[in-house]
């Protein structure tokens, strides 16, 4: 649906997000909002929940909230603007942009402010492990220790940096006993991964559930079972076009909440940043958030 046509916009930037990127991408992008005669203000974030603080600041100043950074403040501003009825904005700034990847918002900020202007507000669900909220991929096991190695390298940018933590995560990686129940159900298994996804993309376009649905009231569960290191690292490309889930140590399904554990502890990771601890229960809200993503035209 479309929305209406008179309205002023709230700028969340993260100053640090994509390496420092997203400085730049303000620039290019108030160009673009200027060129189009567009009212907005612009507010700097010092921390998650300062963004989320401006975020609802804005809702009450009937503003339009727009996240410019990568998918970890817009996990935490989306999250908490889950169930407003009110449309969110994106502009990608960060180093994944998976979600913007999966809603076809462009990284191009022009374009990304196009999409502002023309497009259509569409509702998608929101994800949330132990009260936590999440819009894209909840993940624990080699994901924890992949995430943690990214988060903290200086080096690499942009996808490059998700690369180098999957190879450091591998080199010290021991296979997990995890355990899931779903209405009562108990499943067990030794493994890599698991990943609670409602998004398909995370790691800077990694397809790791390709069947994922924003807007189909489930979250995908992908599995990832015991494997030598030199056949998982063979099969890390495949990741990437989501053909790694034809293998037979993967193993996908779709739930609307499920209790995960695990035999040593873990960190659950969504939308690139730490989000709780195990064990947790996940569960999804359905179409909870309002995204204004590209029309048909844009």
């Amino acid at each position: 649906m479309s929305f209406e046509t008179e309205r002023n916009y709230a700028l969340i930037v993260n100053p640090s997000a994509g390496g420092g990127r997203a400085l730049k991408v303000l620039a290019e992008a108030e160009r673009e909002l200027d060129a189009r005669r567009m009212v907005f203000r612009v507010e700097r974030t010092r921390s998650p929940e300062h963004g989320i603080d401006i975020a609802l600041g804005a809702l009450d100043a009937r503003e339009i909230p727009v996240v410019m950074s990568g998918d970890g403040l817009l996990g935490a501003v989306g999250g908490a603007m889950a169930g407003s009825n009110s449309p969110l904005g994106l502009i990608p700034a960060g180093r994944g942009n998976d979600l913007a990847r999966a809603l076809g918002i462009p990284t191009d900020p022009a374009e990304a402010v196009r999409c502002l202007d023309e497009g259509n507000v569409r509702s998608i669900d929101v994800g949330e492990a132990n009260g936590r909220r999440f819009l894209g991929i909840a993940s624990f096991g080699f994901d924890s220790d992949a995430n943690r190695i990214a988060n903290e390298a200086k080096l690499f940018k942009g996808t490059m940096v998700y690369a180098y933590a999957a190879l450091r995560a591998l080199a010290g990686w021991k296979p997990a006993r995890f355990s899931l129940v779903e209405h009562g159900v108990q499943k067990r298994f030794s493994g890599y991964t698991v990943a609670i996804a409602n998004n398909a993309y995370y790691g800077g376009g990694m397809k790791v559930a390709p069947d994922a649905d924003l807007s189909d009231g489930k979250l995908d569960v992908v599995v990832i079972s015991e494997i030598g290191k030199l056949r998982f690292l063979m099969n890390l490309p495949k990741v990437f076009k989501g053909t790694h889930v034809d293998d037979d140590v993967v193993e996908t399904w779709k739930t609307s909440s499920i209790e995960v554990k695990a035999s040593r502890p873990f960190t659950i990771y969504a939308d690139g940043d730490p989000l709780t601890e195990l064990p947790a229960r996940l569960r999804v809200l359905p179409s909870a958030l309002e995204m204004i993503v590209p029309g048909d035209g844009s």
